[in-house]
Parts: C-alpha cells; structure tokens; sequence
C-alpha cells in the first residue's frame, strides 16, 4: 500500500443549499466547469440562528472536493450561484490522501 501524500494543495468546501434542485444545479455547475473533481450532497438538518430567533431546517450539504488553488474560484461561482442571501462557503484543508484520488482531482480540474 502506498503512502499517503501530503496534500496541502487540496480542499474540501462546503456549502448548504434549500432544496434538491438547487443542490443539484450548484454541484453540475462546479463539475461542468472544471472547479470541482467531484460534489457529493448529503441530507442535513440545520440548527442556526438567523436574524435574530433559531432556526432549523432540513437542508442538502454539499462537498465539493477541488485544488485549494480553486477556492476564490469556487467561492465566486457559489456566492453568483446561490439564493441564499449569506451562504454557507466553507474551505477545509485537506492534509493528507492517497496520491491516486489527488492525481484524479487534478486531472478534473484542470483537464
């Protein structure tokens, strides 16, 4: 088994979106566009405070698995994209992962 390599140059972001159709629309729009390797949406339940009472919904997480070289690209992309008025736009590190997914996520955006 191979080592796992250092992976500073690789992120996970996350955001939330309110319905499938809008989860769905933000994923094909960062694969299509090459600033994505791949978006997985999972079904959440969101407790926050908005506005000044506590909220909770159910909501669609997204992670978007990309190059951390691609964030101010992908941040841009979800804050134009988005219907949420401050959407959840979130960069975490990834530190290590096996070399032949981090070749995969290179060779996807990039082309």
């Amino acid at each position: 088994m191979s080592e796992s390599p250092e992976a500073a140059g690789y992120c996970v972001i996350l955001t939330t979106a309110g319905s499938q159709d809008e989860a769905d629309r933000l994923a094909s729009g960062l694969v299509e566009n090459k600033l994505a390797a791949c978006v997985q949406i999972t079904n959440v339940t969101s407790y926050y405070t908005w506005q000044g009472s506590i909220q909770h919904e159910p909501e669609l997480l997204l992670l978007i698995k990309t190059s951390a070289d691609l964030y101010a690209a992908v941040e841009t992309f979800l804050h134009q994209s988005h219907s949420y008025e401050v959407p959840e736009i979130v960069q975490l590190p990834i530190q290590r992962g096996l070399a032949a997914y981090l070749n995969w996520i290179d060779e996807s955006v990039t082309g």
